[in-house]
């Protein structure tokens, strides 16, 4: 697969890991436009990366309306890690996959039985594969659960103070975008890491020029504002994005 012209990042001068909501589906429907125009006009030397907290279904509805296709898909919330084939199907990469799966352990129904009725979480219905996700109500949240989690071995994410994910221990989005940025061959530098809530904390704080885009969740902004190697972007969404292209010098833009 990596020697695979079509699907290789390797020659890409520059690549772009982005978050969707917020982020790359961020912004004015202008501004979406000009990053997403200037990502096609570019194919030759522009990588794209989806690292998303959404599965594969919602990509490839997302795509077919219009948005660009990326080349792979960092899924949910880092628990998925696929390649987007010529016919646009999204294939996990098994290699990369192992080591979550063997991480997870089929734990789903453990976990769902573990937090069946607790205070504040909802499931969601979606049946993700390593993966447990609820919408969080904060009001009525007991971090209780939070304890329950770290007794089974594994990890919990809060975001945007509406979502609560339970992961395999250590896979989230930095972890799963380090390990595919290493294991494609590609320099570190010449990827941009583009995130707007406290589930992209992860891959901003990586080490990976990294862009935390206006109108991002103050939390975020918090922890990571003072690290070097991240832009803050005063542009909201798909314009924050370009903003930092160009502060870091990654590719000419428009």
């Amino acid at each position: 697969m990596k020697d695979d012209s079509l699907a290789s990042l390797a020659g890409k001068h520059f690549i772009l890991a982005t978050d969707l909501d917020g982020t790359f589906l961020g912004g004015s429907d202008e501004d979406r436009r000009a990053l997403y125009d200037w990502i096609e006009e570019n194919r030759h030397s522009i990588g794209l990366i989806f690292v998303t907290g959404r599965d594969p279904q919602f990509i490839r509805g997302l795509c077919d309306g219009g948005v660009p296709w990326p080349q792979f898909v960092i899924g949910d919330v880092g628990t998925t890690i696929a390649e987007v084939t010529a016919d646009k199907h999204i294939e996990p990469i098994a290699d990369l996959e192992h080591e979550i799966a063997s991480l997870w352990n089929d734990s789903g129904e453990k976990v769902r039985a573990a937090l069946d009725g607790h205070p504040g979480l909802t499931l969601q219905p979606t049946d993700f594969r390593y993966r447990v996700s609820y919408d969080l109500d904060p009001g009525a949240f007991d971090r209780a659960a939070i304890d329950t989690v770290d007794e089974m071995g594994l990890d919990h994410l809060i975001s945007d103070n509406r979502y609560f994910d339970v992961l395999p221990r250590g896979v989230s989005k930095g972890p799963s975008l380090k390990r595919f940025v290493s294991y494609m061959g590609v320099s570190p530098q010449r990827v941009l890491a583009a995130g707007d809530t406290l589930n992209d904390l992860s891959m901003i704080e990586c080490g990976l020029p990294a862009v935390v885009v206006g109108g991002a969740e103050q939390a975020l902004i918090d922890r990571v504002s003072t690290l070097p190697h991240v832009h803050t972007a005063d542009a909201v969404g798909a314009a924050g994005i370009l903003e930092a292209v160009r502060a870091f010098d990654l590719h000419e833009t428009p």
